[in-house]
């Protein structure tokens, strides 16, 4: 089969090891993004299988439309990005894992160090130190005796959390109630409200799935209420935050700091930023879950999507209604 694999911005995936098992597959790998449908169909018009790297490019119903030779899409987790209703109409299968198990311990470092980053300026003094200035910054400030706060206290904020306990920090939690009661179980404080955990947190971390309910959550007036001294940290989705409410803070003065991995359009190319400009502002290009090992298992179970397809018995399908109406291509 055709394969093609989209957004591999760091060449990595015909390095893991479980690219052997799509040996017998012809596979074409782009390194570059782009959103532009025609360049898009243009570039998939003879893929039958398209593996995506979670949800760096939209596949819309335009796009669907210009691939008749697509049968199969795979992935890992959830599928905002795709438009299901159009991918069962053309009669493409979605293969995604959207079950989750194990936490990304991966997000959860890159969370912490972002967090030891910020306090500690890493970022301006090594770029100050290769300018030929020593300790150029006002001095950082530790962790210990501090508080971590946790909104959605989740597998991965569970684990920053144990985190933030190594390190001495008091942790408390915000967000759903089941969420909270789960915190409560692993013997965390809860904040009596969303006021007093902005108020109280040293630092606030992000761990929402972004969804209706979950747009804009964090709002200008929860942001003004942090310490001047405080840092935020995003490593979930930008769109938890109110649109343009982070910049506007931290002209403002509180929260502080800010440390964030995520963006309301990736990949942020040229450094048209706002946040990029702001000296208080630790920033990654979405590294959250890009590691090896997390790359590995999560193509490991993608090619096993391929294979599975190919012979016949597809699994992890997300848009079942393609099978039941006997509507896949062949």
């Amino acid at each position: 089969m055709n394969i093609a694999v989209l957004d591999d911005y760091q060449d990595t995936i015909r390095s893991l090891a479980c690219f052997s098992k799509v040996a017998g597959h012809n596979v074409t790998i782009w390194k570059d993004h782009t959103k532009d449908v025609d360049a898009l169909a243009g570039r998939l018009k003879d893929a039958e299988v398209l593996a995506l790297i979670r949800e760096r490019t939209p596949i819309t119903a335009p796009l669907l439309d210009r691939l008749p030779a697509l049968r199969l899409i795979c992935q890992a987790g959830v599928v905002p990005h795709i438009d299901l209703e159009a991918c069962t109409r053309h009669g493409v299968i979605v293969s995604s894992n959207t079950a989750g198990g194990r936490p990304s311990y991966a997000t959860a470092e890159l969370t912490w160090g972002l967090i030891i980053a910020a306090f500690r300026r890493i970022p301006q003094e090594m770029a100050a130190l290769k300018a030929g200035r020593w300790q150029a910054y006002p001095i950082g400030i530790g962790l210990r005796g501090k508080t971590l706060g946790i909104f959605g206290y989740g597998k991965i904020g569970a684990v920053v959390a144990g985190y933030g306990k190594a390190f001495g920090m008091n942790v408390i939690a915000w967000g759903r109630q089941t969420t909270l009661d789960k915190a409560r179980a692993d013997g965390y404080q809860v904040a009596a409200s969303k006021e007093a955990f902005f108020e109280q947190s040293d630092v606030v971390s992000l761990h929402l799935r972004l969804i209706p309910e979950t747009r804009g959550i964090v709002t200008a007036a929860d942001l003004a209420r942090m310490k001047p001294t405080a840092l935020i940290v995003n490593t979930s989705r930008a769109g938890l935050i109110a649109p343009g409410a982070l910049e506007a803070a931290l002209r403002a003065g509180r929260p502080g700091m800010a440390a964030v991995d995520v963006y309301e359009d990736e990949p942020v190319v040229g450094g048209r930023h706002p946040l990029l400009a702001m000296d208080n502002v630790v920033s990654a290009p979405h590294l959250g879950y890009v590691e090896r090992d997390g790359l590995e298992h999560m193509f490991s179970n993608i090619f096993d999507e391929v294979l599975a397809y190919a012979a016949g018995k597809p699994i992890n399908v997300v848009n079942p209604d393609v099978l039941e109406k006997g509507a896949a291509r062949r």
